[in-house]
């Protein structure tokens, strides 16, 4: 269990045009219930305005951000470019993840989020970071067994549930003393939930929420947010990583509500 305040972490649709109108939009939105917002790295394996340059633009209208950096794009050099590039724009956040399946193209096959984590821990004996506070960096996790390795996380970030039980038993399970955020997202239609069960493994779906989803565009959201308070009312985590999607005003006016 955690004393740490709850908080709500929003992650943002990244830009896949040089424009981030869409993204400042989001920000303004959200900022009413978000503690933090994650950026996206390549999402869906479709190649994204940096996430590094959009955590710059969230720190830069006020708000707190972690910019997501996959493995699948990257080679060393490329992170330690990416590292530096944080470095100059004040961000100090990172959550590393494998990365989605490239929708062309492939890996680069030399990092993993393992080497990830230990590149940035070796940073204090390097002369070129002498001046930058350490980073924080964090890792996904899957409602599975949690190795051993990710347990040198900063802070965790689990797989998105429909299932408080199902939390729980993992959190049970799965005991951590770094801060730990539950998924949540909102399902944005019927066939938005049959594209997150195809691609996330070991998810469960309600049937009955993938129905309504398919005439109600309000379902997902009532859904979200009814998760968003029993997962903070349990006491279990530091908070939830909520995944808004093309939903984020109506999740930011309910939550909002349901927060207060």
């Amino acid at each position: 269990m955690t004393s740490r305040p709850f908080e709500v972490v929003c992650e943002i649709e990244p830009p896949t045009r040089p424009d981030l109108m869409h993204v400042r939009h989001q920000i303004g939105t959200l900022s009413k219930v978000a503690g933090a917002f994650l950026i996206p790295d390549n999402h869906l394996g479709r190649a994204t305005v940096s996430s590094v340059a959009v955590a710059h633009e969230v720190e830069a209208m006020g708000g707190r951000s972690i910019a997501c950096l996959n493995s699948r794009d990257r080679n060393l050099l490329g992170l330690r470019r990416d590292l530096l590039t944080a470095a100059s724009y004040h961000v100090d956040q990172f959550l590393f993840v494998y990365g989605d399946k490239p929708s062309s193209g492939s890996r680069t096959g030399e990092l993993t989020v393992r080497a990830m984590i230990e590149e940035v821990r070796a940073l204090s004996a390097d002369p070129a970071f002498a001046s930058v506070e350490p980073f924080r960096v964090g890792a996904a996790a899957g409602l599975r067994p949690l190795p051993g390795w990710k347990r040198s996380a900063d802070f965790l970030f689990v797989q998105v549930s429909f299932s408080l039980d199902q939390l729980l038993r993992w959190r049970e399970a799965n005991p951590v003393d770094v801060p730990v955020y539950a998924g949540v997202i909102a399902l944005a239609s019927e066939s938005h939930a049959e594209r997150l069960a195809a691609a996330v493994p070991d998810i469960a779906i309600p049937a009955e929420l993938a129905r309504r989803a398919r005439t109600d565009r309000l379902a997902g959201v009532e859904a979200a947010c009814d998760l968003v308070l029993q997962i903070r009312d349990s006491g279990a985590f530091a908070g939830v990583h909520l995944i808004p999607v093309t939903r984020y005003r109506e999740v930011a006016a309910r939550l909002e509500q349901r927060l207060a």
